[in-house]
């Protein structure tokens, strides 16, 4: 018998939810760009998320309208959707 622990991750809104809180306390470069990798490697060996959960987590995001992806890959942008979201509304 196998033994496993819920993942707090596995759920996309939640992955997406918590994405979203860590590109909201970085310092965006250019134009509002955030490196990807800078909300990747906390997301991943931080909080051990996996990399399905944030693949997951990050199009449930970019479908929300809470991130966008730049078309390079490279960058995500928080989007104008978030804004309820990071004000703590429902």
């Amino acid at each position: 018998m196998k033994h496993t622990t819920e993942r707090p991750y596995a759920d996309p809104e939640a992955a997406a939810r918590k994405l979203l809180e860590l590109a909201a306390n970085l310092a965006a470069v250019q134009d509002g760009r955030i490196y990807i990798e800078r909300i990747n490697a906390p997301f991943m060996i931080g909080l051990t998320g996996s990399e399905r959960e944030f693949g997951a987590g990050l199009r449930y995001a970019i479908e929300r309208g809470w991130l966008s992806k730049h078309e390079s890959g490279t960058c995500v942008k928080i989007g104008l959707e978030s804004r309820d979201f990071m004000l703590g509304l429902p």
